[in-house]
């Protein structure tokens, strides 16, 4: 057996106490698959970081949301399992705790990813909606996390910087907005600035007439970047102007750019 790592700390929701769970140094081969919502979807193979029953680390190449589920296989061993004992490959839905930058080059990105295990189908609820975020309640008799919904605007003083929901600040950044067709080419493109902006999305004034759900390529040649989009919510303001709510997908946006 692996050496056994230092003990981390994971919060619940569900108590004031940190549950410690021991974690292995295990490099495992592993998928990640993310459903973005019922249009998108996106998987990567990395490596375990570690492991234990209850949850894992990885790298990723993209950010993902913390709160959302993703489907990880990885042929695990059967002490670390909760069910599926004879299975070569262990497929666990888990909910992301923690998703860090720890690399700053551009076209390089990689994120520290931390999950919590959750069990072996997802709630119905995500089925109806993917990009539903969660929240940890208890661990059920098995050892396997149980999930609440995600408050709106949950208290999160206590929890560390990277735990935290993205936090927006009201600056008006200079971005190109191109509307993505199916086949993912430009349909249409406009220059726009934000209303607000946090590491994970945006609002921004628009003129198109989009649906839900539309996909976006978000670009600052100020901050030389160019984000992959989707559109998560539409507003009127007083003024008249369409505001849309995007949440980005293949990169964070680059806040420590911004002065």
């Amino acid at each position: 057996m692996s050496t056994l790592l230092t003990e981390p700390t994971v919060e619940t929701s569900a108590a004031n106490e940190p549950r410690r769970l021991p974690r292995y140094s295990l490099s495992l081969p592993t998928k990640v698959e993310v459903k973005v919502d019922n249009k998108f979807s996106w998987n990567e193979i990395t490596r375990l970081e570690d492991v234990s029953a209850f949850g894992a680390g990885f790298h990723l190449k993209k950010p993902v949301k913390r709160g959302r589920l993703v489907l990880v296989s990885a042929p695990m061993p059967r002490q670390l399992r909760c069910f599926d004992f004879l299975e070569p490959q262990y497929k666990v839905w888990a909910l992301v705790r923690k998703c860090v930058p720890i690399t700053e080059t551009p076209g390089a990105e990689l994120y520290a990813v931390g999950v919590a295990f959750i069990g072996k189908t997802p709630p119905a609820s995500f089925n109806e909606n993917p990009a539903k975020l969660y929240d940890l309640s208890v661990r059920d008799e098995g050892g396997l996390w149980q999930l609440v919904d995600a408050a709106p605007n949950p208290d999160e003083s206590d929890l560390p910087a990277y735990a935290r929901r993205h936090t927006r600040f009201a600056i008006p950044e200079s971005l190109v907005v191109e509307l993505l067709d199916e086949h993912g080419d430009i349909a249409a493109s406009e220059i726009t600035v934000t209303e607000n902006v946090s590491l994970g999305g945006a609002a921004v004034f628009t003129s198109f007439n989009v649906d839900i759900g539309s996909f976006l390529r978000v670009k600052s040649e100020r901050l030389n970047t160019s984000i992959i989009s989707v559109v998560r919510g539409k507003r009127v303001g007083q003024d008249g102007i369409v505001r849309l709510h995007v949440e980005f997908i293949d990169h964070l946006f680059p806040l420590e750019g911004i002065e």
